[in-house]
């Protein structure tokens, strides 16, 4: 990476996210929640232009529960906490591969809690049409949740779905639109990604509790063009300076993926520590050229925790990645040292320590 400086570095930061809510009983067993919360980090939006939650809901125990607004997707979500965040494998597997983390104009409906086996099931349904300036190439989101839990296991099913909304391996953006202009739309190709995830937690005992995911990623890749004010639109996975057999300069490919994580957690006391390992496996796709599909990733982190038990955590971690060669990142990773600050293009391998501190008040 020529220019590029590569050796020992210090980074820190904070992050801050108020929440208001409003309850209300409805009577005859509904009842009202309005909900508003954003995060910043280092002094600016975490995600620019997004909120965190901005949404109504409305529950009822026999008839499930309905939210409208915008909020958190589970795919990301759920994938961030409590499974990869729990291990210590967040950011670098819950916000990595397909899928968006964010609907910006959502229904949400969630059905009330079945007992299915001997354990609790809930079904789930979420709708997001993104940015609605565009008619030519109408963003949709669907996500699909199936939840059970029975005793010590808890299993997570999240299916999602997204047509034109920007093309990523960043699970944690926004589903908004292709560009962030609608006078593109007309310019601009179709797209898709997708993402079909299982997520497990066991709870041997009450010292040992074990986690687990399978990730499977899907894109269909977008070509690259000028758009609106000579940018650049978002394309993925290009073949550049090249010609598609339909005519298409510098056409993008289609591309598919699976990444896994697995972890241990051992609770004493106030003491709750970790030891886990993710890989971002290669792609498959038919790009003759080299975008990342060739290359993988192994991280690994070792690291504990205390609970003052009065909305003071402190928390450490000892980490390390391994690149399957040295070249262009994993096609999970939206850049090159994305979540870990090592460059896959400098070296094929490196380790860092996370310290922190988390307050809730």
């Amino acid at each position: 990476a020529p220019g590029k400086s590569y050796g020992r570095h210090f980074t820190h930061g904070w992050q801050f996210q108020p929440a208001l809510n409003a309850n209300f009983d409805l009577g005859r067993g509904f009842k009202l929640t309005g909900t508003l919360s954003q995060r910043w980090r280092d002094g600016e939006e975490d995600v620019p232009g997004v909120w965190f939650d901005r949404s109504v809901t409305v529950k009822h125990e026999d008839y499930g529960e309905l939210q409208v607004g915008a909020f958190v997707l589970r795919t990301w979500g759920f994938a961030d906490y409590p499974f990869a965040g729990d291990i210590g494998l967040s950011p670098l597997f819950s916000d990595s591969g397909a899928g968006y983390g964010f609907a910006t104009k959502a229904i949400r409906y969630s059905s009330r809690t079945f007992d299915v086996a001997e354990g609790d099931l809930t079904l789930e349904i979420t709708w997001d049409r993104g940015n609605t300036d565009f008619k030519v190439h109408k963003p949709q989101l669907l996500e699909y949740r199936v939840s059970y839990g029975r005793g010590p296991l808890y299993l997570e099913f999240l299916v999602q779905d997204g047509r034109n909304g920007r093309p990523v391996a960043f699970a944690k953006s926004p589903f908004t639109s292709l560009t962030t202009d609608a006078a593109d739309d007309p310019k601009l190709g179709e797209a898709s990604l997708g993402t079909a995830r299982l997520l497990a937690k066991y709870w041997g005992n009450r010292q040992y509790e074990v986690s687990g995911g399978i990730r499977v990623n899907r894109w269909s890749g977008a070509y690259a063009l000028n758009t609106a004010g000579n940018q650049w639109n978002a394309m993925f996975n290009v073949d550049w300076n090249a010609v598609d057999a339909n005519g298409v300069p510098n056409p993008g490919y289609s591309a598919r993926s699976t990444d896994l994580m697995f972890g241990v957690r051992r609770v004493d006391g106030p003491w709750i520590s970790h030891v886990s390992v993710a890989h971002l496996g290669k792609a498959s796709t038919k790009n003759p050229s080299e975008r990342g599909q060739s290359n993988s990733a192994w991280a690994g982190s070792v690291g504990t925790s205390y609970d003052f038990r009065n909305g003071l955590k402190l928390y450490g971690s000892l980490n390390a990645v391994f690149y399957g060669r040295k070249g262009l990142a994993p096609l999970s990773m939206p850049t090159h040292d994305a979540f870990t600050n090592i460059d896959s293009r400098v070296t094929d391998q490196g380790n860092w320590i996370t310290l922190g501190a988390l307050y809730n008040f």
